[in-house]
């Protein structure tokens, strides 16, 4: 394991309670009912594919203009969010300093556009990371593998030897499709296990011993 490659949202930050919220005003404000089954099929998605099913599920008319203006319209009601504070999710933190003490480079691999990211970089601190990569800076977002496949590639590292870190069903596919072994910690949902994947329940407690064990026999079944 020569690098680790985070998700943020869910995995770093409990902010998929706060994307709850946005999406719940998103519906309200174009007049629909948010349901639980398409709430958890937008979760980790992109932007775009976000509002692909929204606009699909309300019926609306899919034009591209109307689809990006309701993308900065919860953006920048999630950023209010952001603003107010962001929960760290369990061992998180902890994680992210051992890692950091022992010189394992990092990268944050998020769908989140760079705009509202850059909140969220405020308070789990731009100095863990040599490289980040949001979701509109990429051709594809996740479950495309273009995101975990450029932040690899900003560090200089082959992606099977990064360990990703997810939370998502999205997340998951991506960084398995760009070739890296993936340790998974769901929050909002369950992810299928895989010969690729590690579930745990928490990063409380593990060491980077523990991820360098896990990256290590992720290689050996692959």
């Amino acid at each position: 394991m020569r690098a680790v490659l985070w998700d943020m949202d869910g995995t770093l930050v409990d902010s998929e309670k706060l994307w709850d919220v946005a999406m719940e005003a998103l519906y309200a404000h174009l007049g629909g009912v948010l349901t639980p089954a398409v709430r958890e099929s937008t979760i980790g998605g992109s932007a775009q594919d976000t509002m692909r099913i929204v606009y699909d599920d309300l019926g609306l008319i899919p034009d591209p203009a109307a689809m990006a203006a309701t993308a900065h319209w919860m953006h920048d009601y999630t950023a209010g969010l952001f603003d107010a504070g962001l929960p760290w999710c369990d061992g998180a933190r902890e994680m992210l300093d051992s890692l950091a003490a022992q010189g394992v480079p990092m990268a944050l691999v998020t769908n989140t556009p760079r705009a509202l990211a850059e909140r969220a970089f405020d308070t789990i601190g731009r100095h863990y990371f040599t490289a980040t990569v949001c979701g509109d800076e990429v051709p594809r977002g996740k479950p495309a593998p273009d995101p975990y496949l450029r932040a690899a590639e900003l560090l200089g590292i082959e992606p099977a030897d990064c360990l990703a870190v997810e939370d998502s069903v999205t997340g998951t596919a991506a960084a398995e499709a760009a070739g890296c072994p993936v340790l998974v910690v769901p929050n909002h949902i369950e992810v299928p296990t895989g010969p690729g994947r590690h579930h745990v329940v928490s990063l409380a407690g593990l060491t980077v011993a523990d991820l360098r064990d896990v990256h290590a026999q992720l290689c050996t079944h692959a």
